[in-house]
């Protein structure tokens, strides 16, 4: 038999298809993956010694350039932290508010990472537009209530920062209307993708055990068999008044990571509709009028609130020592504790496989960095 010699080669920290400035050390045995080094902080950004400077408010548009896709889910996950360390109260409405934003960026998380991850097994331009068409659509909704179609800076202590209207229920009803199609031919779409089938069955497989070993969370669990949603294990808002599921996979590899988001956004159809039903009229306010934003101050204490991002679980931890900025400021980024089962997932693929099984785990680089 022919011994070749092992080989090590870097992919990054340009590399088009690594989601960010991302650099991978890998060891090869021919095309055989033998191991995987991640190396990252090229974008580090000092976001959290930057959150022990910030006053709690001056953090909220920080947290936008986390995730950059769910500037939305990241602004809850903060204001939790903090509305739990002070004893905020939140109006019914803000909670259903917050919910519909969440869900509506879960959406468009996961149908941006399917065509990214398309794009990263060589089907580039018509998974990626199929995926950004109604990210776009939601994107606009975004901008109307905020501002802002990507960097939102939108939840407030105690609430949000204005309320929704009659016109953004009425475009998100016409966006829902065209959601079922549009769930059911993209994923017709990709599942009768010879390409997707070829480079995603029993690729990447994270057996069930070792994705609790390494903490991982969201999509990447649940494609592993593991039902694990903090929506359900842990409600806050109001998801404790929703019906919905949580779709799991059977193998763990790059294709049930694919079938997990495209199940969650139906189930994110769900809930959007249970929300608008739900909803309470516009009496009961949509942000507590009685916290002062800008002077806020938390008494001494430490508080960590979670929410379940569309990458997974996102934490803030926050010690307060009684001033108006945090003593200690730590983020549990799902990027971040995802990517640490990368090389385990990888060993014993192509160096081709590579790149797709990073795209199925589907990292943002100001996460990892922070």
């Amino acid at each position: 038999m022919l011994k070749t010699e092992e080989l090590q080669i870097n992919i990054g920290p340009q590399h088009p298809s690594t989601h960010g400035v991302f650099r991978m050390l890998v060891t090869v045995d021919g095309e055989t993956l033998v191991d995987l080094k991640p190396v990252f902080g090229y974008l580090h950004r000092n976001h959290e010694q930057l959150g022990e400077v910030n006053t709690y408010l001056q953090n909220m548009p920080f947290t936008d350039r986390l995730d950059y896709f769910n500037s939305m889910v990241n602004n809850h996950a903060y204001a939790r932290t903090i509305e739990t360390l002070a004893g905020v109260e939140v109006p019914e409405r803000a909670q259903y508010i917050r919910v519909i934003m969440d869900e509506l960026s879960r959406i468009l998380n996961h149908a941006t990472a399917m065509g990214f991850m398309l794009g990263d097994m060589g089907a580039w331009q018509t998974a990626l537009l199929w995926g950004m068409r109604e990210r776009e659509k939601i994107l606009d909704m975004f901008e109307y209530v905020s501002g802002a179609r990507m960097m939102c800076n939108y939840c407030r202590f105690g609430g949000v920062v204005r309320d929704i209207d009659d016109w953004f229920i009425t475009e998100l009803k016409k966006l829902m209307q065209g959601l079922p199609h549009y769930f059911d031919d993209f994923e017709g779409l990709l599942l009768n993708s010879e390409i997707l089938l070829a480079r995603a069955r029993n690729i990447g497989v994270l057996p069930k055990e070792l994705a609790l070993a390494y903490s991982v969370t969201g999509p990447v669990l649940r494609g592993s068999g593991v039902a694990y949603d903090i929506r359900k294990a842990e409600p806050y808002a109001v998801y404790d008044r929703f019906k919905f599921k949580v779709p799991v996979g059977t193998v763990g590899d790059v294709y049930d990571r694919f079938l997990v988001r495209i199940a969650e956004m139906r189930e994110s159809y769900k809930i959007l509709e249970q929300a608008l039903e739900q909803l309470p009229d516009a009496t009961g306010g949509f942000i507590n009028p009685k916290v002062k934003q800008q002077s806020l101050k938390a008494p001494a204490g430490e508080a960590y609130a979670r929410v379940e991002s569309p990458k997974g679980e996102l934490g803030f931890y926050v010690v307060s020592d009684g001033s108006g900025s945090a003593y200690r400021y730590k983020v549990r980024a799902p990027s971040f504790i995802n990517l640490s089962a990368l090389a385990d997932m990888c060993k014993g693929y192509t160096i081709a496989d590579v790149v797709v099984i990073l795209g199925s785990i589907d990292i943002v680089m100001g996460e990892v960095d922070r």
